[in-house]
């Protein structure tokens, strides 16, 4: 399944208000952090390189932190990374990991005369309104730093893909987490990745965005499957009885495939570096 912000609820799509504007389904995630790190996928090497071999140094900016994933990927390259975070669970818990995070949703944050290398923000920047957390990051960097947004977007065997789309038509009619299987693993990251960039634009601050492509894969058992989903943005405030129907029903679909799969994931980044001050 692939983990875009599917803004759904029991009763079908959420309005139409951008991402960022859910502040409940935005906050939900902290809910069960230690699963949450335990089973979300992590980011490839090579965009770590990238990202650092395109910036001034290696002091960065984690936006949307969380449990701290693509911060500890940064800090075992070398670098020095704070965490922005507005979920204080999910702060915490990475707090009790090492990790230096402060509170606060990322369009109010305040650097403090504070300047970063590299802004990056891995499976969140749609929680953050784009003009304004571009403008804010343009704020953090300094010359010739780098912005950088990204998303690991996947796609199980077709045959699955069916089979749980099934499940989610059955339990989830109407919903964007059924009709998220229509959609290429891609798609689903396209508007938000235009958004980003568009973002960057108005800022007035960045040198033309770029995007940048990683393909990798991960082998998933039924288990580890199961252990992820409810930490997905289609799952998280679903009432206990229908997410139990819901596991029930894409278990018996994995069990039916052999008890595992291959999913594909491409990781979509959107980056541009700061050309001006703002």
């Amino acid at each position: 399944m692939p983990t875009p912000p599917s803004h759904s609820t029991p009763q079908g799509p959420l309005p139409a208000p951008a991402p960022h504007q859910h502040r409940r389904l935005a906050e939900s995630f902290g809910a069960d952090a230690a699963r949450y790190d335990r089973s979300r996928p992590r980011y490839p090497r090579a965009l770590v390189d990238r990202v650092l071999a395109a910036s001034p140094g290696r002091d960065v900016l984690d936006v949307g932190t969380g449990t701290g994933i693509a911060a500890r990927q940064f800090e075992a390259a070398g670098c020095r990374v704070l965490g922005v975070e507005a979920d204080a669970r999910m702060a915490a818990w990475a707090r009790r990991r090492g990790l230096a995070v402060e509170v606060a949703r990322f369009e109010d944050w305040d650097p403090a005369g504070r300047s970063f290398d590299a802004v990056v923000s891995g499976q969140t920047w749609h929680w953050v309104d784009p003009d304004a957390g571009a403008a804010r990051a343009a704020r953090a960097l300094r010359p010739g730093g780098r912005l950088a947004v990204f998303w690991n977007a996947g796609r199980p065997p077709a045959p699955l893909v069916e089979s749980f789309a099934e499940v989610y038509r059955r339990l989830l009619p109407d919903s964007l987490a059924a009709r998220q299987w229509t959609a290429s693993d891609t798609e689903a990251y396209a508007a938000l990745s235009a958004k980003a960039a568009d973002g960057m634009r108005a800022a007035g601050a960045f040198g033309e965005p770029e995007q940048w492509r990683f393909a990798w894969e991960r082998h998933y058992t039924r288990d580890e499957w199961l252990d992820q989903l409810p930490t997905t943005g289609g799952h998280t405030l679903l009432p206990a009885v229908l997410l139990e129907q819901v596991l029930d029903g894409v278990g018996a679909a994995v069990d039916a495939a052999g008890g595992g799969f291959t999913m594909r994931y491409t990781t979509v980044a959107v980056t541009a570096a700061l050309s001006a001050r703002p």
